[in-house]
C-alpha cells in the first residue's frame, strides 16, 4: 500500500499541456509530439515514474538511437510509466518550467529521474536543466532536504559514453551513475527501485553499490590512493541478439526524419588510439545477419523504406556484403552512420547509391601514413582513392573527408600531407567535396589518455592553412572550434572539483573566457587538465574498470611513439585476451560453432591483419577505375 499512496497523487490532471513542454513550436504550430509514431502514454496510477531525459534539445535526443532504446525499455515495464523531458536553449532565463513531453509534468514529480549525456558539452545543460526544474543539483543537497509535501527528490542517474568512461566532472550531481551498457541493468534497477523508493532511500544506493556497474558516488572516493577506494566494474552485453536494438519512435523532427535505424553491431576494434567508444565497447559485438534482415523486413512492411545502419564502423561487420545486397533487393533506401575502407564494402557502397544516398563519408583522420601509424589508423592512401574513385564512378552528389588536427607528434609536414591528400582526391571526385578538420581532445581510458592537448592557437593556425590551401579549390572546408575542443579537454579528464566550476556559471552564461575565468577564480589551472599527464600517475577516472588493461594502454602508447600500428580486435577474433576487455568465455566462444575460427598470425591480432571471414570480402570488384582486391595490407611496424 505505501508504494499505491505514493503514486495515487499522479493520477491527477497534467499542469501544462504537452505543446508547452517541449519549447519549440508558436501559436498555431503543430508540436513535435504530434508529429510522433510510437510514443506512449500510459496512465501513472500505482506506477513508478521515470524521467527520461536527454541533456539537448529534441531534435538532437531524438536523434540517438541509444535514447529511443531506453525509452522502450522502461515502457516495457508494466509498473513503471516513463515519459521524456529534454533541454530548451533559453529555457531557464526565460523563467519557462521544465516539463515532460507526454503530459506536460515536472521533473520533481517522478520518483526517477534518468539522464544518458553522449557528450561533455552537454554537462552545462544538465545543471542547467536542475536549475530550470528547481530540484537541489548537488546530490548531497537532495538526500538531507525533501519537497514541498514532504516526499524525497527523485533519485538521479546518469549513463551514457559521454559519462561513464570519467563521470568525476558530474560525481556531485547524480545519486547514481550506471558504468557501461545498459540494457540487463536497466532491469536490474528497477527490481531494486521498486521497493526501496518507497522505504528507504540510503538503503536502495547501499544495495546498488554493491552491483557491477552502479556507482553511488556517496559511498565510494575517487582517490584511487584511499584505502576504501574501489573501483567501479564496467557493463556490458554479451549477447547483443538477446535485445532488440533499432528504432522505436518517428519523428520528422530529427536528423535522420523517420528513417528506420538498425544497430548492426556494437564496439570497435580498431584500436585507433583516439578513439573512446573504441575502448568504451569492447570488444566488438555483431546482430546476426538474419535478425538484420527481418528488422528490415518489418520496417519496409510498414512503409519505412529508408534503413539506417548504425554502429562505430559499418563496414566491418562480417556480412555486411550480405546485408547490403539483401537490403537493395528489398528496395531499401541505405545510409550508413560510418565506414572503413579496409576492406572496403563495395556491395554497401553500391547500394547505398542505388538507394539514392547523397554522400559517402572517408575518414582518414590524417594526411600522411606516419601520422595513421601514430594513431593506429590503418587505411592506406591506395585503399582510400579507390573508394574515392568508387564514389566518382556511382555519381555521389557529395563526398566527405573527416580529418582530426593536433595530433600528438602532428607536424607542419603532416598538415601539408592532409592537404595533399584532399587534392589528389578533388582529381579524382569531381562533383561536391566537403573536409572536416576537427581538433584533437585526448580521452579517458585510450592510450592517448595522458597526452596533452594541441594549443588552440597552433590548431587554429593550420586551420587556416588548411582552408586557404584548400578553398580556392573548390573544397568545402569545416572546422570545429579549437578554444571549445579544449573546454571539452577539460571536461573529458577533469575531476570533482569541476562540479563548482559547472556550478558557478549562470544559465545562459557560458562562453569559452567565462569557463577558464571560471576556472581560474577557483584556483583551478587549465593546464592540468589541458597538458600531458605522467604516465602511471592516479587519473580521475580511475574509478573506473574499464576492462582494458593500463598495461594495454601503455604498450599502445610506446608503439605510437615509434609511429607503428599496434593491436586490433576484429568482431570475429577469437582466442584473444591480449587487452583484457574479454572474459575466457567471450574470448573462446567459438569452440561448438560451425563457423571458422578465426586466427591471428603469431600471436595477438596486428592492426593490419584485419580479414574478415565473409567470401564476398575476398572477392574481386571490377570498377572503372581497376580493380579493387580486398585482401589484408603490410604497414610499416
Amino acid at each position: 500500500m505505501r508504494r499505491q499512496r505514493r503514486h495515487t497523487k499522479f493520477n491527477r490532471k497534467p499542469n501544462r499541456t504537452a505543446r508547452q513542454a517541449t519549447g519549440r513550436p508558436g501559436k498555431g504550430e503543430q508540436s513535435p509530439a504530434h508529429r510522433e509514431e510510437g510514443a506512449v502514454v500510459k496512465n501513472w496510477g500505482g506506477k513508478i515514474p521515470v524521467a527520461l531525459s536527454f541533456p539537448n534539445s529534441y531534435y538532437v535526443g531524438m536523434s540517438s538511437l541509444a535514447f529511443q532504446l531506453l525509452y522502450r525499455w522502461f515502457n516495457d515495464q508494466s509498473d513503471v510509466v516513463c515519459e521524456r523531458i529534454f533541454w530548451e536553449k533559453g529555457g531557464d532565463q526565460a523563467g519557462r518550467p521544465l516539463l515532460s513531453l507526454e503530459s506536460g509534468r515536472t521533473p520533481d514529480e517522478f520518483s526517477i529521474w534518468a539522464f544518458t549525456i553522449s557528450w561533455e558539452m552537454d554537462y552545462f545543460n544538465v545543471v542547467e536543466m536542475l536549475r530550470q526544474a528547481k530540484v537541489p543539483p548537488l546530490a548531497e543537497d537532495r538526500q538531507r532536504t525533501r519537497r514541498w509535501d514532504g516526499s524525497p527528490w527523485p533519485l538521479l542517474i546518469a549513463g551514457g559514453p559521454g559519462i561513464t568512461m570519467n563521470p568525476e566532472p558530474m560525481a556531485p550531481f547524480f545519486d547514481v551513475i550506471l558504468i557501461g551498457e545498459g540494457e540487463e541493468a536497466v532491469e536490474e534497477f528497477l527490481e531494486l527501485a521498486r521497493e526501496g523508493l518507497d522505504q528507504d532511500q540510503e538503503a536502495l544506493l547501499a544495495a546498488l553499490d554493491r552491483l557491477p556497474g552502479f556507482y553511488v558516488p556517496s559511498l565510494r572516493p575517487s582517490n584511487p590512493e584511499h584505502p576504501d577506494f574501489r573501483p567501479v566494474q564496467r557493463l556490458w552485453v554479451r549477447d547483443l541478439s538477446r535485445y532488440p536494438t533499432h528504432s522505436t519512435l518517428y519523428t520528422p523532427d530529427t536528423e535522420f526524419g523517420e528513417m528506420h535505424l538498425m544497430e548492426i553491431a556494437r564496439g570497435c576494434g580498431r584500436g585507433c588510439r583516439f578513439c573512446l567508444a573504441g575502448y568504451v565497447y569492447r570488444p566488438p559485438r555483431e546482430q546476426p545477419l538474419e535478425r538484420l534482415i527481418q528488422w528490415a523486413e518489418s520496417a519496409m512492411k510498414a512503409g519505412r523504406r529508408r534503413i539506417g545502419l548504425v554502429s562505430a564502423a559499418v563496414s566491418d561487420h562480417t556480412q555486411i556484403d550480405e546485408l547490403a545486397l539483401a537490403l537493395q533487393k528489398m528496395g531499401a533506401s541505405i545510409s550508413a552512420s560510418s565506414m572503413r575502407m579496409d576492406p572496403i564494402s563495395v556491395p554497401l557502397i553500391r547500394a547505398m547509391a542505388a538507394g539514392g544516398a547523397k554522400t559517402l563519408t572517408v575518414a582518414p583522420e590524417a594526411g600522411s601514413q606516419r601520422l595513421r601509424n601514430v594513431i593506429n589508423k590503418t587505411q592506406t592512401e591506395e585503399q582510400m582513392m579507390a573508394a574515392i574513385a568508387l564514389a566518382e564512378e556511382l555519381d555521389f552528389p557529395q563526398l566527405k573527408l573527416y580529418f582530426m588536427v593536433g595530433h600528438p607528434t602532428e607536424t607542419d609536414e603532416d598538415i601539408q600531407a592532409l592537404i595533399d591528400f584532399t587534392l589528389k582526391a578533388r582529381q579524382i571526385f569531381k562533383r561536391r567535396l566537403a573536409i572536416n578538420a576537427t581538433p584533437f581532445v585526448p580521452k579517458a581510458h585510450t592510450p592517448f589518455q595522458w597526452e596533452g592537448m594541441t594549443d588552440p592557437r597552433l590548431i587554429k593556425q593550420r586551420q587556416r592553412t588548411i582552408n586557404r590551401a584548400l578553398a580556392r579549390h573548390g573544397v568545402a572546408v569545416r572546422a570545429d572550434s579549437p578554444d571549445w575542443a579544449a573546454v571539452q579537454a577539460v571536461l573529458s579528464r577533469g575531476d570533482r572539483q569541476l562540479a563548482q566550476v559547472l556550478l558557478a556559471i549562470p544559465s545562459g552564461g557560458l562562453s569559452v573566457r567565462s569557463f577558464f575565468a571560471t576556472l581560474a577564480e577557483l584556483g583551478l589551472e587549465k593546464e592540468r587538465y589541458l597538458g600531458r599527464l605522467e604516465v602511471g600517475s592516479p587519473l580521475p577516472w580511475d574509478i573506473v574498470e574499464s576492462g582494458v588493461s593500463q598495461n594495454y594502454f601503455r604498450y599502445e602508447l610506446r608503439l605510437a611513439a615509434q609511429s607503428k600500428t599496434g593491436l586490433s580486435c576484429p568482431p570475429d577474433s577469437a582466442g584473444c585476451l591480449t587487452c583484457q576487455a574479454c572474459d575466457p568465455d567471450w574470448a573462446f566462444r567459438y569452440g561448438a560453432h560451425d563457423r571458422p575460427i578465426p586466427n591471428a598470425r603469431g600471436g595477438p591480432w596486428r592492426a593490419q591483419d584485419w580479414a574478415p571471414w565473409t567470401k564476398l570480402k575476398s572477392e574481386k570488384h571490377r570498377t572503372e577505375h581497376g580493380t579493387i582486391q580486398i585482401a589484408p595490407v603490410t604497414l610499416e611496424g
